[in-house]
């Protein structure tokens, strides 16, 4: 717990200096007034808080300011981080439902080059090791030759089953037949690779809706969800990738990589005070252990201790 809780703190450090580090700055002998006010504003829209949660942080710090009769500049510190960690700190909800059958299908979704093919290999490992789970993936990227084969490498160390076919095949036809395999071999979880497309092309949606369906007909019974991957550095671009993919095909969860390095984290609480989608898990580097479950919670104290 201790090493992933620094490697997160690590891997926020440059959107923490993005946001604390300027603000810092702004309040050091400073009175709270509008002046200063507008100012950490600015400081908050530049680091991709978004607007929405920016007027919600300021705002409040407002109140809170002359309700405590605070004058100091620096004292807004503490007041921006209540905030910030009380917009991240939403409802959270378990992976796996008491209720859902066997197998869970994740319909892997994004826009190119999220990192797709590796987060899957680093979620069946995940799942096979620490949750325990009957994992099997579903190769239906056939457009890129590279991208089966780089899937097909991350299934054999995570050493779970793989469902493929000739590139140029049908993806929704991959998807069938992934869905029976793995009702046929009891499989708990079934994590389906998407070709990345760009989320304004129709046709391209059209072809997500048609794999989703053909899970749900190969399984009636099986829960399909649609979690959606995000590239932590393209800041309030995100937020308009997530807008566009629900209204196309759902999104029942988000998965946001390469935060490491970015200093646009702070896209992360645009889209949990824009949106309220949850996060499943965030990703913080290559290796397969850089993947972590999201806890609000956790990554709050990371980026305001």
């Amino acid at each position: 717990m201790f090493n992933s809780f620094k490697k997160l703190t690590e891997s926020l450090t440059k959107t923490k200096d993005n946001i604390f580090g300027k603000i810092s700055h702004v309040v050091s002998r400073r009175k709270i007034d509008d002046e200063l006010l507008e100012e950490i504003e600015e400081i908050l829209i530049e680091a991709d808080v978004g607007f929405s949660a920016t007027m919600r942080i300021i705002d409040t710090v407002k109140e809170k300011a002359r309700e405590q009769r605070l004058s100091d500049g620096e004292e807004v510190i503490e007041l921006l981080k209540q905030e910030i960690t009380e917009i991240l700190v939403q409802d959270e909800h378990p992976l796996f439902k008491p209720g859902d059958h066997k197998p869970v299908v994740w319909l892997i979704v994004g826009v190119n080059g999220v990192g797709k093919t590796t987060t899957i290999g680093k979620l069946a490992t995940y799942f096979s090791t620490q949750e325990q789970k009957k994992a099997m993936i579903a190769a239906c990227d056939t457009f890129r030759a590279a991208a089966v084969d780089q899937v097909v490498i991350w299934a054999e160390r995570a050493k779970v089953d793989i469902i493929r076919s000739q590139e140029g095949a049908d993806p929704a036809s991959v998807a069938f037949d992934a869905t029976q395999a793995a009702t046929a071999r009891g499989v708990d979880i079934l994590l389906v690779d998407t070709a990345g497309r760009l989320h304004t092309k129709a046709n391209l949606m059209e072809e997500l809706k048609k794999i989703r369906r053909v899970v749900q007909k190969a399984n009636p019974q099986a829960p399909v969800y649609t979690k959606l991957i995000i590239d932590g550095s393209t800041g309030q671009n995100a937020i308009s990738q997530v807008k566009v993919f629900t209204d196309a095909v759902g999104c029942d969860g988000i998965i946001v990589t390469k935060l490491d390095g970015t200093a646009k984290g702070g896209v992360m609480i645009a889209v949990a005070q824009e949106l309220g989608t949850q996060v499943d898990f965030i990703g913080l580097g290559e290796k397969v252990e850089d993947l972590q479950r999201f806890d609000a919670a956790t990554f709050a104290e990371a980026l305001v201790k």
